[in-house]
């Protein structure tokens, strides 16, 4: 593989969420602010939201790789659950055994919450890719917040999802799990090229590189454009394109590379592929054309005296014309642009 060609411990892009490899922009910090408030205060229901890749599963890693050990997590990570296989797993992972019935079930849980509680332990629920949850299983974790003491929350429970799990709390059958939510954070895409590059950079020196100017700035810069600031998308590109360039004998990954790579895996910037992007869109079209421009400008006593007709005499569109063409319009006041408006009533559609 390319790891000895660019002086690598390891592969520095793989797509597994590895928390050695976290780079906390903003949102992740605020995210993880959050989580570390909501939990260490015992506010019950939080929530944390992302686009595809944004690396919510990493900030989860992270965390329960350093909670301490008075922290007793459940962490579920396939929603697709019905009621019953939702309890089973919930109860295996919290220590719950030997129950033959939901109601024997809560009872236990119960007790094992509260003893917990009252040693100072806390005990939390964290539910990866929640937007699939089906809302059976959204009023069960609403009733088992209901396990709490006079002053705080037995059970924290997190949920982490899609945006779509915005959507899916916004349901009307849901409003009282809504209501329950104490914080909301969302984990956002690297916003620009600058820390696209140091997150670049940040995952080759966890991997041992000597070097960091392996990706040329042209190529970091596609990079942000193709992936849109999406970490798991940075990865698969910037792990195949050094690939690319080890096949090649490329000590240094060009654009041309990242290119190459983006084609393959249908990355390329939306411009690319017949849909403008915000750098690259036209420009905007005008509001008024060139008659009307011109006539804006030249209303109200312009050169050719601001009569009604173009002045002099004039056609008016060969004096808006003259105007256009003189492309440097003189100054101008309020009471010009309303001439402008009073002239094009006047004249009307034509």
């Amino acid at each position: 593989m390319y790891k000895e060609f660019y002086g690598l411990r390891e592969l520095p892009f793989a797509l597994t969420p590895d928390p050695r490899f976290i780079y906390f922009t903003p949102s992740h910090t605020e995210a993880m602010a959050n989580l570390h408030y909501g939990i260490e205060s015992g506010k019950g229901l939080i929530v944390v939201t992302g686009e595809v890749g944004t690396g919510k599963t990493t900030i989860l890693r992270w965390m329960m790789q350093r909670l301490d050990r008075t922290v007793l997590v459940g962490y579920v990570f396939n929603p697709r659950l019905t009621v019953p296989e939702f309890y089973q797993h919930v109860t295996r992972v919290l220590g719950v055994e030997e129950w033959e019935n939901k109601s024997d079930l809560l009872f236990k849980l119960g007790k094992v919450l509260e003893s917990r509680h009252a040693r100072g332990l806390r005990t939390v629920l964290i539910i990866d890719e929640a937007h699939g949850l089906s809302t059976s299983v959204l009023e069960e974790i609403r009733l088992m917040s209901n396990f709490e003491s006079d002053s705080a929350k037995l059970l924290q429970v997190v949920l982490t999802g899609q945006p779509e799990l915005r959507e899916v709390l916004n349901n009307p059958e849901l409003r009282q799990l809504k209501q329950r939510v104490a914080l909301r954070c969302e984990i956002k895409p690297l916003p620009n090229i600058e820390e696209t590059e140091k997150y670049v950079k940040s995952r080759l020196v966890t991997a041992g590189a000597q070097r960091t100017d392996v990706f040329t700035q042209s190529a970091l810069d596609y990079v942000f454009r193709c992936s849109e600031g999406i970490p798991r998308q940075i990865n698969n590109l910037c792990d195949n394109a050094l690939l690319a360039g080890y096949a090649a004998g490329e000590p240094t990954v060009t654009r041309a590379i990242i290119e190459e790579v983006a084609d393959t895996f249908d990355m390329l910037p939306r411009a690319a592929a017949g849909r403008p992007v915000a750098d690259e869109r036209e420009s905007p079209a005008r509001i008024f054309d060139a008659r009307g421009r011109a006539e804006l400008w030249s209303a109200g006593g312009g050169e050719n005296g601001g009569g009604g007709d173009g002045g002099s005499g004039d056609d008016p569109a060969s004096g808006a014309a003259r105007e256009v063409e003189r492309e440097v319009p003189r100054a101008f006041d309020v009471n010009d642009i309303g001439a402008a408006f009073r002239r094009w009533d006047a004249m009307g559609e034509r």
